[in-house]
C-alpha cells in the first residue's frame, strides 16, 4: 500500500486511475494542475506520484524539473509520447520510470511496485545514497540532509550532482564504470556519455578543479569514473 498522488487533467483518465488505485489498497489523492501538484508535494509526504506530461497550465517536463526541485518523491510519468529521445529527457530530468498511455492496471501495478520496490531496498530513491556522513579528504557528503562541504564550505550542487557525487563519494578510491552510473544514478540501462560528461563538467567546477588537473574526480578513458582525497 502507498499513497499516491496522480496528476492528470484528463477527468475520465483520472477517475479511471483512482479507482484502479484504490481498489489495489493505495491511498490516492489527485490535482488537475502543475501547481496544485507543487502545493500537494510540498505540504503531504506522498510514496509515489504519477505525473502527466499533458497539464494545462505547465508542461509536464517542467513540471517533472521543479519537483525535482523541492522532494525526490519517486516520480512514474504517465504519456502519450512514445518518442525515445522524450523518453531520455525524462529520465534525465529525474522521472523514475514511465508508462505509454494506454496502459493497463496490471501495468501500471507492476510498474509501482518495481519502483517502490527499488526506493525501500535502498532506503530511498533509487540510486540514492545510505545515511552515513561520506568523507573523502576535505570533501565531506551527508546524504540524510542532501549536503556536500569541501575544506567546510557548502558547496551549491543541483539534485543529480548531488546525487552523482554521493554515489561515487560511497566507493572512493574505486573506478566506477559508466554503465553503472547510468544505471544506478540516471536510472537508465541506455544513454549517451555526453550526460555524464556534462555532470562531470560541472561538478569538477564547483570542486573547484579541471578535467586537464583533477583533485578529486578522475575520469579513466574507455573505463569510468572514480572518486579519491588529493595527495
Amino acid at each position: 500500500m502507498a499513497h499516491v498522488l496522480v496528476v492528470e487533467d484528463d477527468p475520465f483518465v483520472r477517475s479511471a486511475l483512482i479507482r484502479q488505485l484504490t481498489d489495489a489498497a493505495h491511498t490516492v489523492r489527485s490535482v488537475g494542475t502543475a501547481l496544485e501538484a507543487l502545493r500537494e508535494v510540498a505540504q503531504i509526504g506522498f510514496d509515489l506520484v504519477i505525473l502527466d506530461l499533458g497539464l494545462p497550465d505547465l508542461d509536464g517536463r517542467e513540471a517533472l524539473k521543479m519537483l525535482r526541485g523541492i522532494t525526490d518523491v519517486p516520480v512514474i510519468i504517465a504519456t502519450a509520447r512514445d518518442d525515445e529521445t522524450e523518453i531520455v529527457r525524462l529520465l534525465n530530468d529525474g522521472a523514475d520510470d514511465y508508462l505509454v498511455k494506454p496502459f493497463s492496471a496490471e501495468h501500471l501495478s507492476a510498474r509501482m511496485a518495481a519502483v517502490l520496490r527499488r526506493v525501500r531496498a535502498g532506503g530511498g530513491r533509487p540510486g540514492a545514497p545510505q545515511d552515513a556522513e561520506l568523507r573523502v579528504g576535505g570533501l565531506s557528503v551527508d546524504p540524510l540532509r542532501r549536503r556536500a562541504r569541501l575544506d567546510g564550505m557548502e558547496l551549491d550542487l543541483t539534485r543529480r550532482e548531488f546525487d552523482l557525487l554521493a554515489f561515487l563519494a560511497q566507493r572512493p578510491g574505486v573506478v566506477v564504470p559508466r554503465k553503472e552510473l547510468l544505471t544506478q544514478v540516471w536510472r537508465q540501462s541506455y544513454g549517451d556519455d555526453q550526460t555524464i560528461d556534462v555532470h562531470l563538467s560541472w561538478l569538477r567546477r564547483k570542486l573547484g578543479e579541471t578535467a586537464a588537473k583533477p583533485r578529486y574526480l578522475h575520469t579513466l578513458r574507455g573505463v569510468g569514473v572514480k572518486l579519491e582525497a588529493p595527495l
